[in-house]
């Protein structure tokens, strides 16, 4: 452990002038989550890319939204093999503990994880296919979204296109979680997808009745 150091300068200097600053008018709301717990409505599946800011986009305060990171924000799909499912493991704490009532797939514009997988599936993503790799058999989930779209050619269309795949993808794989299809059908659980440009940050929402993104 004397390899762990100290938190970087600035991070430090961050929170200290958060903790004098800002802290102080939500004092209160801290200390209420502390005393009684979280009880969020929504759970976010987000991407684990630095620019995707959920609660700034939302506009959400501590304790309002419970939020899973993974890269490339997907859902594997359901399966009981005793193993680590960081991702399961955070879907079945939200939907049976917490009871959120609604469950967002958030994707994104520029994904690096969806470019991998265009890579890897192109023949040209040699890093994620080496034995050692951690990153390519997680990719490897996104191999059914990229041959939804191999008619697609066009370099400039083809990222956006899996981006938005890969939210589909992760919504037909929630539904195959006995407990995520339970609450759905019983009307306690929604699901929803969405795609956000990082650019002008524009939000996208898909359409079940229509299978398609609509500008939200």
């Amino acid at each position: 452990m004397h390899r762990v150091k100290s938190l970087p300068e600035d991070l430090l200097l961050r929170y200290r002038d958060w903790k004098e600053h800002r802290f102080p008018s939500d004092r209160d709301l801290f200390r209420k989550l502390a005393i009684e717990g979280q009880n969020p409505d929504t759970m976010v599946i987000a991407c684990c890319d630095s620019r995707v800011g959920v609660n700034a986009i939302f506009g959400q305060r501590a304790g309002e939204l419970f939020v899973h990171r993974n890269i490339a924000n997907l859902v594997p799909p359901y399966v009981q093999d005793g193993r680590y499912q960081a991702t399961a493991a955070a879907i079945e704490f939200a939907v049976l503990h917490l009871q959120v009532a609604h469950l967002v797939v958030m994707g994104h514009s520029g994904c690096g994880g969806v470019r991998g997988c265009l890579e890897m599936c192109q023949g040209s993503g040699d890093v994620f296919t080496r034995p050692d790799s951690f990153m390519g058999p997680w990719l490897e989930l996104l191999r059914p979204a990229h041959d939804r779209i191999v008619g697609l050619t066009d370099p400039a269309v083809l990222p956006t296109a899996m981006e938005k795949e890969a939210v589909q993808l992760s919504l037909e794989n929630l539904m195959g979680y006995p407990f995520v299809a339970e609450a759905v059908d019983a009307d306690r659980l929604t699901l929803h997808g969405l795609w956000v440009d990082l650019a002008e940050m524009e939000m996208e929402a898909f359409d079940g009745r229509i299978r398609h993104f609509v500008p939200s």
